[in-house]
């Protein structure tokens, strides 16, 4: 029974009416459901004519069925949960789709699994698992060496389907399994697929939300009892709704929409909700851009962000897998927890200063603040349009950069489109030739790079108390390296104009 079918006077009989021993219609698997329904229905009816006295005839306002209109998270849950409904606050046992796990989890997450489960425990699903090595890879640190190596012996052990292996550190394009940033990875391998449940053991799967799915972040106790059993006990987050229409200006991107919103609520105000997003302005952007939007939802302490599915989604998905899917929205009579609006042909460019994600101030107001270097990269701000959109401001301004710009692409796909994708109006040149004509830094290697610090030699690492604009999602005291380093948040136009003037910079300054 699909979640948002209505609910008919038969199926509260047959619950009220039922033994103590009848576990009622949701614990049945779903093929049974419908000729389980009926067959109970037409028993209970009799028993109904016989006992009741004739009654006199009621209005339609109090027959018939009733239905309570549901969000598009609360929709995913019910199905997932084979619940006909299901509201905020609820405890539910959900089934999962894909799990995702990481070099920096995995080696956790599966001992958890094997100390609960036993040695020679098979997982759930080897093919609903997904193992995706990211995080400290170009790195000569024997200990996060050592997490992909038993993130491997895992894989072969469970013959995990979808293990994106690498073993060659000095030269990623002789791994053709690898691909670098999970988050994006996800969305480019096709593992992401609107009405479904997607777990990792990683703050930002909230990306996946962008497709329509349910995405959340879980820990690596919860992780280990996905692998075991394929299911995990949620509670129904209540939806936060954001209403965003308007033309886009020329100069923003998702990432000034989403700063704009966590600037608005703050990073305790959607905590342990949904934040669904939607209006003419969402309709008008690129799957891409749509996951910039749901990446941060995490720095407003979100439990998921949401994005309902129409063409661009489908089209996306459809050229990335043959897994059908069921796309679902949110009822008309849907219930939500606030309402935000936003005219976004009214907002500017905007930056998160140090340190905090909600610290919003606009780009224009901070041209005062002297910066030591530049980073494009990330699941936030390294994907194929966001390096576009950097070269885009680059080739505009015909400048070189005044301060070290760095650049991550986020995957292995992205940094082949970096050198071979020509940037629209440059006259057939890519990124790469943009970018060296600039003077920016040689793209690295894909991972996640020093979006999370990690060893003293990752890539871009802040080992010193430098000031960095960064298209990365976070600017807590140690992030991307040193406890004193200044992170100031900003979208690819925002860094890379910043880049050209060595301070913080309002890119319409290149752009107009």
């Amino acid at each position: 029974m699909a979640a948002s079918s209505v609910i008919s006077p038969s199926t509260f009989l047959c619950k009220s009416s039922s033994s103590k021993k009848d576990l009622g219609i949701s614990s049945f698997p779903k093929s049974s459901q419908i000729s389980i329904h009926r067959c109970q229905k037409k028993s209970i009816s009799r028993k109904i004519v016989s006992v009741m006295a004739p009654q006199k005839d009621r209005s339609p306002g109090t027959t018939g069925s009733v239905k309570t209109g549901m969000t598009m998270t609360e929709k995913i849950l019910a199905r997932a949960s084979e619940k006909s409904l299901v509201v905020p606050g609820d405890n539910i046992w959900v089934n999962v789709d894909v799990l995702m796990t990481h070099d920096v989890c995995g080696p956790g997450a599966f001992g958890i699994f094997k100390r609960e489960f036993g040695e020679k425990a098979k997982v759930w699903d080897p093919e609903k698992i997904v193992v995706i090595p990211d995080h400290y890879i170009f790195t000569a640190d024997k200990r996060a060496n050592r997490n992909v190596d038993i993130m491997r012996e895992h894989c072969r052990e469970q013959n995990i389907k979808y293990f994106y292996d690498i073993t060659d550190l000095g030269n990623f394009k002789a791994n053709p399994d690898y691909k670098g940033v999970c988050h994006v990875a996800l969305a480019q391998e096709g593992h992401c697929r609107p009405g479904e449940v997607l777990l990792g053991t990683d703050s930002h799967t909230c990306t996946a939300g962008a497709f329509g799915q349910f995405a959340t972040g879980i820990g690596n106790t919860d992780a280990g009892f996905v692998l075991g059993t394929g299911k995990i006990l949620l509670k129904v987050p209540p939806t936060m709704r954001f209403i965003l229409d308007g033309e886009m200006p020329s100069y923003l991107q998702a990432k000034d929409l989403i700063l704009q919103i966590i600037g608005e609520i703050s990073v305790a105000g959607a905590t342990y909700k949904t934040m669904e997003f939607s209006g003419t302005t969402i309709e008008s952007l690129s799957m891409e851009e749509r996951m910039t939007l749901c990446n941060m939802v995490v720095e407003a302490g979100g439990k998921n962000g949401v994005i309902p599915p129409d063409a661009t989604t489908t089209n996306y998905v459809e050229n990335r897998t043959s897994v059908p899917f069921e796309p679902v929205y949110s009822d008309g009579n849907a219930s939500f927890v606030a309402d935000y609006r936003f005219d976004v042909s009214k907002l500017e460019p905007v930056v998160a200063k140090p340190h905090s994600p909600d610290n919003r101030a606009l780009a224009r107001e901070c041209k005062d603040v002297k910066i030591d270097r530049v980073y494009i990269g990330s699941c936030t701000g390294g994907k194929t349009e966001d390096f576009m959109a950097a070269a885009k401001l680059f080739h505009a301004a015909g400048r070189k950069v005044k301060v070290p710009t760095f650049l991550v692409p986020a995957t292995q796909k992205v940094w082949m489109d970096v050198y071979a994708l020509p940037v629209p109006g440059s006259g057939g040149k890519t990124c790469a030739q943009i970018f060296e004509e600039a003077g920016c830094d040689t793209p690295a290697s894909p991972s996640c790079g020093a979006c999370l610090g990690g060893p003293a030699d990752t890539y871009a690492r802040l080992n010193e108390p430098q000031v960095c604009v960064s298209t990365t999602n976070r600017n807590f005291p140690g992030r991307m390296g040193h406890k004193e380093g200044q992170i100031y948040l900003a979208s690819p136009y925002t860094a890379a104009a910043s880049a050209l003037t060595g301070h913080v910079a309002d890119p319409r300054e290149f752009l107009q």
